[in-house]
Protein backbone atom coordinates (compact mmCIF):
# COMPACT_ATOMS: atom_id res chain seq x y z
CA UNK A 1 0.00 0.00 0.00
CA UNK A 2 0.96 3.50 -0.99
CA UNK A 3 0.67 6.61 1.39
CA UNK A 4 -1.79 7.98 -1.43
CA UNK A 5 -4.14 5.25 -1.80
CA UNK A 6 -4.05 5.58 2.54
CA UNK A 7 -5.39 9.33 2.14
CA UNK A 8 -8.94 10.04 1.84
CA UNK A 9 -9.92 13.37 0.02
CA UNK A 10 -10.97 16.44 1.73
CA UNK A 11 -13.62 18.37 1.35
CA UNK A 12 -11.59 21.30 -0.48
CA UNK A 13 -10.05 18.42 -2.71
CA UNK A 14 -13.81 18.16 -4.66
CA UNK A 15 -14.11 21.95 -4.38
CA UNK A 16 -14.07 23.37 -8.74
CA UNK A 17 -10.57 24.93 -9.35
CA UNK A 18 -11.28 28.79 -9.91
CA UNK A 19 -8.60 30.61 -11.95
CA UNK A 20 -7.07 33.56 -10.50
CA UNK A 21 -8.34 36.04 -13.40
CA UNK A 22 -11.79 35.18 -12.13
CA UNK A 23 -11.32 35.69 -8.23
CA UNK A 24 -9.82 38.87 -8.86
CA UNK A 25 -12.63 40.38 -11.02
CA UNK A 26 -15.10 39.37 -8.43
CA UNK A 27 -13.37 40.33 -5.45
CA UNK A 28 -13.03 43.87 -7.75
CA UNK A 29 -16.21 43.96 -8.65
CA UNK A 30 -17.67 42.95 -5.00
CA UNK A 31 -15.73 45.83 -3.50
CA UNK A 32 -16.74 48.95 -6.46
CA UNK A 33 -20.77 47.83 -5.33
CA UNK A 34 -20.08 48.27 -1.59
CA UNK A 35 -18.41 51.91 -2.43
CA UNK A 36 -21.29 52.46 -4.85
CA UNK A 37 -23.70 51.56 -2.02
CA UNK A 38 -21.87 53.54 0.88
CA UNK A 39 -21.09 56.49 -1.33
CA UNK A 40 -24.62 56.79 -2.68
CA UNK A 41 -26.14 56.75 1.10
CA UNK A 42 -23.23 59.11 2.99
CA UNK A 43 -23.81 62.69 2.67
CA UNK A 44 -28.12 63.26 2.61
CA UNK A 45 -29.67 65.52 4.34
CA UNK A 46 -32.72 64.21 6.73
CA UNK A 47 -35.64 64.06 5.23
CA UNK A 48 -37.82 66.09 8.20
CA UNK A 49 -35.79 68.44 9.89
CA UNK A 50 -36.48 68.78 14.04
CA UNK A 51 -36.11 72.61 13.94
CA UNK A 52 -39.30 72.61 11.17
CA UNK A 53 -42.66 72.61 11.79
CA UNK A 54 -44.57 69.51 11.11
CA UNK A 55 -47.55 70.31 9.66
CA UNK A 56 -48.97 73.68 9.74
CA UNK A 57 -51.02 73.59 13.28
CA UNK A 58 -47.81 73.60 14.89
CA UNK A 59 -46.74 76.71 12.29
CA UNK A 60 -49.88 78.19 14.46
CA UNK A 61 -49.01 77.52 17.89
CA UNK A 62 -45.88 78.53 17.41
CA UNK A 63 -46.98 81.62 16.37
CA UNK A 64 -49.24 82.17 19.25
CA UNK A 65 -46.63 80.93 21.58
CA UNK A 66 -48.80 78.13 22.53
CA UNK A 67 -46.43 74.93 22.57
CA UNK A 68 -47.39 71.30 22.87
CA UNK A 69 -44.46 68.87 23.43
CA UNK A 70 -43.71 66.31 20.78
CA UNK A 71 -42.91 64.05 23.35
CA UNK A 72 -42.77 62.81 27.09
CA UNK A 73 -40.93 60.43 29.10
CA UNK A 74 -42.83 57.51 30.55
CA UNK A 75 -42.28 55.77 34.07
CA UNK A 76 -38.67 54.67 33.43
CA UNK A 77 -37.30 57.88 31.86
CA UNK A 78 -37.73 56.34 28.04
CA UNK A 79 -38.89 59.15 25.35
CA UNK A 80 -42.23 58.26 24.24
CA UNK A 81 -44.95 60.69 22.09
CA UNK A 82 -46.70 63.14 23.96
CA UNK A 83 -50.21 62.05 22.40
CA UNK A 84 -52.13 62.85 25.24
CA UNK A 85 -51.10 66.45 25.61
CA UNK A 86 -51.22 66.77 21.59
CA UNK A 87 -54.51 65.26 21.16
CA UNK A 88 -56.52 67.38 24.43
CA UNK A 89 -58.53 70.42 23.04
CA UNK A 90 -56.99 73.58 24.63
CA UNK A 91 -58.12 75.55 27.25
Amino acid sequence: MSVRACREPRSFDRLPRVSPRVSVRVTIAALSALAAALGSTGCQKTLFPSDLPRNQFETHDRMRQVYTPLEEPDVFGTPQPALRARLTQPQ
